[in-house]
């Protein structure tokens, strides 16, 4: 779906410039969180992004389920058979309650168990990714008209010769990412949160994102479709596919490596 898939990630970007407006609304205020039944955090801005969301692709795409965090949290499960859509409303929600700007909103298309179109936009740093065949980068502000053709293409660059850059959890680094880092000639290492990372590699800032913590698909999906699409690559720490789909784990992810190389090898994790 070359075309398509294009043409759905620019639809994702104008509904994530959309579902900006509550969240900033949110983000204004002094926001109390409350905490879910696994413990997590989440906002009101969580809420209501969802809800905009939801409403936009069940009229934009009426006959694609919907995996979203706080449906799924709160028991709406649709059943998964072909392409569905992930939804992650504030990817970050601690950066959030920090107020450090860096959290994301976030959708993806699966297709085969693997993105084909994401979006991820970042709304406190004014800045927008979106990624089908090819991906793209731009300046937006929370609320601005999205406009697909005001971005410019971003791609992941070559290994380069003096050691790698590794982009690391602002939230959840452990001792067994900083190895895998260190095991793999990582001389620099950054901090970033929520889908930024994967972001970071897709516009040649950065090499590699270890992720050995617990995530879920709509953390991963949006970004990995945009690292996708700007040249890289997702895979397990020993080198196989990363899948989507995986309904009968609640769509719970195992550890991964996001690269900036679209074929990493099969590193030893």
């Amino acid at each position: 779906m070359p075309r398509e898939a294009d043409e759905l990630a620019a639809l994702f970007g104008d509904i994530c410039a959309q579902a900006s407006v509550p969240v900033m609304e949110v983000y204004a205020t002094d926001f109390t969180p409350e905490q879910k039944a696994d413990r997590s955090p989440v906002t009101a801005a969580d809420k209501r992004a969802e809800m905009l969301i939801l409403d936009r692709l069940s009229h934009d795409l009426p006959d694609i389920p919907v995996i979203a965090e706080e449906s799924y949290a709160a028991g709406v499960r649709p059943d998964i058979d072909g392409d569905f859509l992930l939804v992650d409303p504030v990817d970050g929600t601690k950066e959030f309650i920090n107020k450090n700007g860096e959290f994301t909103i976030n959708i993806a298309l699966i297709s085969r168990r693997r993105p084909v179109a994401g979006c991820v936009y970042a709304p406190a740093m004014k800045r927008i990714y979106i990624g089908g065949t090819r991906a793209w980068a731009g300046p937006l502000s929370p609320g601005e008209t999205f406009d697909a053709a005001a971005l410019e293409p971003v791609t992941t660059r070559p290994v380069p010769s003096g050691g790698l850059t590794a982009v690391m959890s602002r939230s959840h680094a452990d001792q067994q990412t900083q190895d895998f880092a260190d095991r793999h000639g990582v001389t620099q290492k950054v901090s970033a949160g929520s889908s930024l990372k994967f972001c970071l590699i897709a516009e040649g800032r950065a090499d590699l994102y270890p992720r050995f913590g617990p995530t879920c698909e709509w953390d991963t999906g949006a970004g990995h479709g945009v690292l996708n699409a700007a040249g890289g690559c997702v895979s397990a720490p020993d080198g196989s596919e990363f899948l989507y789909a995986k309904s009968e784990q609640n769509y719970l992810n195992g550890a991964f490596v996001a690269w900036a190389t679209p074929e990493p090898g099969k590193p030893q994790g």
